[in-house]
């Protein structure tokens, strides 16, 4: 048996669909499950929150969104697509190209808020990274406005990346 083009593209799509279905579930855990529940954990509870939990669910997160980012762009240009996705269907007027591109910039400026926003604000809040009193909750409230943007542009790129496979 060859492994051709078609098995590797297979591969690719699954490592890349599998990276999302981690990246966005944290995502959606952390905005819909643990922060809404953090107010009614007891005190006694809350210091193994940032302590335990974090460090590893903030590990995964990370790395489930660039993973999700770099399958997707090697997914793209190995269908051959990427510049005219990333162009936004611009270049040749293909409806799918519009699609898919839309949903690649979304997931890029997802990816840029978790390494670039989220996660070195959130190291100073579980406290990877020295902060002062006054820092840490501006850090927190920085980090929790970028995470609950990824959450609304989760919504547009999911149907774009959905879409774009419907469009022929």
């Amino acid at each position: 048996m060859e492994l051709g083009f078609e098995f590797w593209t297979f591969i690719v799509r699954w490592l890349h669909v599998a990276s999302g279905i981690m990246w966005i579930g944290i995502l959606w855990y952390l905005n819909f499950v643990q922060t809404p529940t953090m107010p009614k954990v007891p005190d006694e509870l809350k210091p193994a929150i940032p302590k335990h939990m974090m460090p590893v669910t903030l590990w995964y997160f990370r790395w489930a969104a660039l993973s999700t980012l770099v399958f997707g762009l090697i997914l793209a240009w190995m269908n051959g697509y990427l510049v005219e996705a990333l162009a936004l269907g611009l270049m040749d007027n293909v409806a799918k190209h519009s699609a898919i591109g839309f949903g690649m910039w979304f997931g890029i400026i997802m990816a840029f808020n978790v390494w670039f926003i989220i996660w070195p604000n959130q190291q100073k809040v579980i406290g990877l990274v020295e902060a002062s009193d006054e820092e840490k909750p501006k850090a927190a409230r920085t980090a929790a406005l970028a995470s609950r943007t990824n959450t609304m542009l989760s919504i547009p790129m999911l149907y774009a990346m959905v879409g774009a496979q419907n469009i022929f």
